[in-house]
């Protein structure tokens, strides 16, 4: 089983992918045959460098291609109240006596540095479903976790600020 995205995020990656397509492929064809008239390939920078970039955007094409065929469909729907996908969550750190606020997205969406948690991480897994309210251990691995209690849950719908990860 491949990504687990929502029919959102699978939208954003069919534009990627048409865009990529049309205008990113078309540019980089003619930066090669623009760099390869310069002359002598085996000197030419221009050359290697517009290359690189084509088989890049190549490789990222072919990339979201074989994850949208092997993706999981998720909704992005939750009761209020509830944990789920896109919903804005104050967590409050027992341990450290501190409160954050972070976005449950799925991991194509993640960003930890923008509060952007993704729902295969640890804080992802243990947050999903869970009410305000509760108190919930989020396990690390076999030997660390910590508690955190759910302060607030916002339900919200995706921002279009919400892009997928690039390389």
């Amino acid at each position: 089983m491949g990504e687990t995205l929502t029919k959102s995020d699978v939208r954003k990656i069919e534009e990627e992918i048409e865009y990529r397509k049309l205008t990113v492929r078309k540019e980089a064809i003619a930066a090669v045959k623009e760099a390869r008239a310069h002359g002598d390939l085996s000197e030419n920078f221009e050359y290697h460098a517009a290359k690189r970039d084509k088989n890049k955007n190549e490789s990222r094409i072919r990339y979201l291609e074989r994850m949208l065929k092997t993706a999981h469909i998720v909704s992005d729907v939750s009761r209020d109240g509830e944990v789920g996908l896109n919903n804005i969550v104050e967590v409050y750190f027992e341990d450290d006596d501190e409160t954050e606020t972070y976005k449950i997205v799925t991991s194509i969406r993640g960003n930890s540095m923008s509060g952007k948690i993704s729902i295969e991480s640890p804080m992802g897994k243990a947050l999903l479903g869970k009410k305000e309210g509760d108190r919930v251990y989020v396990k690390v691995n076999e030997n660390t976790g910590y508690y955190v209690v759910i302060r607030s849950v916002k339900n919200t719908t995706e921002d279009a600020d919400d892009k997928i990860r690039g390389f």
